[in-house]
C-alpha cells in the first residue's frame, strides 16, 4: 500500500515516491499554504488526495500511473455477488416509474407560466443518475440490516428530492453563468428571462423543502438541508480563485464536493439512514456518494475538452469561458507554466480560452485528471463492498465503471 504514495513536490507537482518510506522519512513539500478550515473532504478514510494539497492536507496519492496499478474496477458478465449482470439503470427504474410525473405533482402551481418554468427540466430526458443511485443505496442498506427486500416510501421520497434539489441548483448555475443552452435545448433564463429563472428555481427549491419536512426525520431533514448550504457555499468558491498554486487544487476539489458530490453523499446516507440504524452503514453509504460524486464532476471536467457540444447537450470549453481552471487545466499549468498568468487572469484576454484549450490538449491534463476520477471510483468501490452482496451494492460498483466511461 505504502508503495501507492506519491509526494507533493515542486509546488503542484505530481512525483512518485520511493517505494515503502518508513514514518520517519523525509518528505519533499511546496510551501505550506494556510491552514483549511474543517470540511467533509477533511474526513476522507484512506484515500486522503485533499489533505496533501495545503498544511492541513500532508499526503497525496498518485494520479499519473493509476492504470498500471491501481485494481481494475470494471463490470463483466456476473456480479460480485454471483447474480446475473443487470443494467444499474434498468435496476433502479424499477423503484422510479412516474418519477417525473411524481416530481410535477410536487409544483403545485396555479400560474401558468411559473409551471412551465418549472417544470422545464422535468421532461425525462435527464440523465436521473442521482435519483438511480440513491434507490440503489437504498435498498443495498435495507438487504444489508435484515436482508428486506421493499422499498419504504420516505427513501423513495428522497430521490425526488435529490433530483428537486439538483435541478433547482441547474436553474440557478445557467442564471450565474448566463448559459444559453442546457440538455440539448435552450435555458430557463435564455427563454423567461433572469429573474423569471432564479424564482423558479426557488420555488422548485421550496417544494422539494416541503417534500423533505413530509418525511417527518429531523436528522435525514439536517443532512439534506447541508446539501443546500454546501451547494451556495460551492459556488462562492467558484466565483473566487486562489493565487498560491499550491493551494488551487484543493480549492478545485473542495468546490467540487460542494458543488457535486454532497448532494449525492448526502442523499445516500439519508436513505442509510431511514432504512438502517448502524451509523457505520450511514458513513459507508456517505464516503460511496463523495467518492462517486467527485469522480462524476472531474469526468464532467475532462469531457468539457473532449467531447463535442451535441454530445454534451451544452457548449464545450464553457468553464474555460467562465474563466474556471478545472482538473485538465491545473495539471495542464505543470507542463505549461505560462498558463499561470492565464489562470490568474480567469482567461479574461482575447485568444486566452484558445490557447488554455490547446496547452490542455498537449499535456497530460486529461489523463492525470481521468485517473484521478479513477482513484476516486476505486475508492468509492472500497466503501460500497463492505455491505452485504445484493444486487443492488453489486450495480452500485458497477455504476462507478459507468462514471469513468461515460462521453455525455
Amino acid at each position: 500500500m505504502a508503495s501507492r504514495w506519491w509526494r507533493w513536490r515542486r509546488g503542484c507537482s505530481w512525483r512518485p515516491a520511493a517505494r515503502n518510506p518508513g514514518p520517519g522519512s523525509r518528505r519533499h513539500a511546496g510551501p505550506p499554504g494556510p491552514r483549511a478550515a474543517p470540511d467533509p473532504l477533511a474526513q476522507m478514510p484512506c484515500f486522503s488526495l485533499v489533505k496533501s494539497l495545503t498544511s492541513a492536507f500532508p499526503n497525496v496519492y498518485t494520479v499519473s500511473r493509476f492504470h498500471h496499478m491501481t485494481p481494475a474496477v470494471c463490470c463483466c458478465s456476473k456480479t460480485q455477488s454471483g447474480e446475473k449482470y443487470t443494467d444499474p439503470f434498468k435496476l433502479g427504474w424499477r423503484d422510479l416509474k412516474g418519477l417525473y410525473e411524481d416530481i410535477r405533482k410536487e409544483l403545485l402551481i396555479s400560474t401558468t407560466e411559473l409551471k412551465e418554468m418549472s417544470e422545464y427540466y422535468f421532461d425525462g430526458k435527464g440523465k436521473a443518475f442521482r435519483p438511480i443511485i440513491v434507490v440503489l443505496m437504498a435498498r443495498a442498506c435495507n438487504i444489508h440490516h435484515n436482508n428486506s427486500r421493499d422499498m419504504q416510501a420516505s427513501q423513495r421520497s428522497i430521490a425526488l428530492i435529490a433530483e428537486m434539489i439538483h435541478t433547482a441548483s441547474l436553474v440557478h448555475d445557467d442564471v450565474i453563468d448566463d448559459a444559453s443552452s442546457r440538455r440539448g435545448k435552450h435555458t430557463v433564463n435564455k427563454i423567461w428571462g433572469e429573474k423569471k429563472a432564479v424564482l423558479a428555481g426557488d420555488l422548485i427549491l421550496s417544494a422539494a423543502s416541503i417534500a423533505l419536512a413530509r418525511i417527518g426525520n429531523t436528522t435525514v431533514i439536517s443532512i439534506l438541508t447541508q446539501v443546500i448550504e454546501d451547494l451556495v457555499r460551492g459556488e462562492f468558491l467558484q466565483l473566487g480563485s486562489k493565487e498560491n498554486e499550491n493551494e488551487r487544487f484543493a480549492h478545485y476539489l473542495e468546490k467540487t464536493f460542494k458543488k457535486t458530490a454532497s448532494l449525492i453523499a448526502n442523499s445516500c446516507k439519508a436513505v442509510s439512514v431511514l432504512g438502517c440504524p448502524d451509523p457505520m452503514v450511514h458513513e459507508i453509504a456517505y464516503q460511496y456518494g463523495k467518492n462517486v460524486g467527485i469522480a462524476f464532476q472531474l469526468i464532467d471536467d475532462v469531457l468539457d475538452f473532449t467531447s463535442c457540444s451535441d454530445q454534451m447537450g451544452k457548449p464545450t470549453s464553457a468553464d474555460l469561458k467562465l474563466g474556471l481552471a478545472t482538473g485538465p487545466v491545473l495539471f495542464a499549468c505543470q507542463q505549461f507554466p505560462e498558463m499561470n498568468a492565464m489562470i490568474m487572469r480567469r482567461f479574461s484576454l482575447p485568444g486566452d480560452v484558445d490557447r488554455a484549450r490547446q496547452y490542455v490538449l498537449q499535456s497530460d491534463g486529461v489523463q492525470q485528471t481521468t485517473y484521478l476520477a479513477q482513484r476516486y471510483c476505486h475508492e468509492a468501490v472500497r466503501e460500497i463492498s463492505k455491505l452485504r452482496p445484493s444486487p443492488e451494492r453489486d450495480a452500485l460498483i458497477q455504476l462507478s465503471e459507468i462514471v469513468l466511461t461515460r462521453d455525455k
